[in-house]
């Protein structure tokens, strides 16, 4: 008995298997004790193994997402949100415009919540097994001007296309030179109809020729994210503005 183990806890090291090593002796005890088959025993532990790799997916792609993950829908105030951008909202946690490539603009005043709603929205998504990059448009647009310079912008757009969806979080906020109006237009050429686009702006469509400086690239970049997308207005009260005016009025 002490060989057998030892050789299937070998062959199970093998296969990459550590849930099934770690586990299948006490499976096999509780299978014994309520007279399971083998086949409801072997059951048993593939839905163990599977359970463990997709807790531990799910663990890599949250760190790798650099979602904050204090944003989470548990701790979004909901009650703020208008009827139909709260039905929206809904739709959007099921994840199922992912599949189509659908982009997501979210656009209201500073401190409307449009950040925390997205990065809680992706969150959800990574939770349902997809891989999603949080990152804010004045990091990203050097990034991709770096890989410009150095010859590796298709290397980066290529590593940019694993993600089922990418969230640029303030676009327009800083105002981009020519330059990097450039390569944030190539990104989002690159992911048309090809992958999810989420980002947030306190800048409506009308003004967007201050991003992209020019009249025609304006409008094909507009042209491109809502052909296919589900826009949020949260033309709210800051939320942070609230919040100081009712902890001063507790105080």
């Amino acid at each position: 008995m002490i060989e057998t183990h030892n050789d299937l806890s070998q062959h199970l090291k093998e296969l990459h298997l550590p849930t099934f090593r770690g586990c299948y002796q006490g499976e096999a005890d509780l299978a014994r004790q309520e007279s399971l088959t083998h086949e409801q025993y072997l059951l048993e532990l593939a839905k163990r193994e599977c359970e463990e790799r997709a807790h531990k997916r799910t663990v890599r792609y949250l760190r790798e997402s650099k979602l904050p993950l204090e944003k989470n829908i548990e701790v979004f105030n909901r009650k703020r949100l208008p009827a139909k951008v709260n039905s929206l909202v809904d739709f959007l946690l099921k994840g199922s415009f992912v599949d189509r490539s659908e982009n997501v603009l979210a656009f209201g005043n500073p401190g409307s919540g449009k950040t925390h709603l997205l990065c809680a929205i992706g969150q959800e998504l990574v939770q349902q097994g997809r891989r999603v990059l949080f990152t804010p448009c004045n990091l990203l647009v050097q990034e991709l001007l770096i890989a410009k310079r150095d010859l590796k912008l298709a290397k980066v757009l290529k590593k940019f296309s694993k993600y089922h969806a990418i969230i640029i979080d303030d676009i327009g906020y800083v105002q981009q030179s020519r330059e990097e109006m450039e390569v944030l237009f190539t990104l989002l050429a690159d992911r048309y109809e090809r992958g999810t686009v989420m980002l947030t702006s306190n800048l409506p469509f009308s003004k967007w020729e201050q991003i992209f400086k020019d009249p025609m690239t304006t409008a094909a970049a507009i042209d491109r994210l809502v052909h296919h997308s589900i826009i949020l207005e949260l033309n709210l009260p800051s939320y942070r503005l609230e919040q100081s005016k009712e902890n001063k009025r507790k105080g």
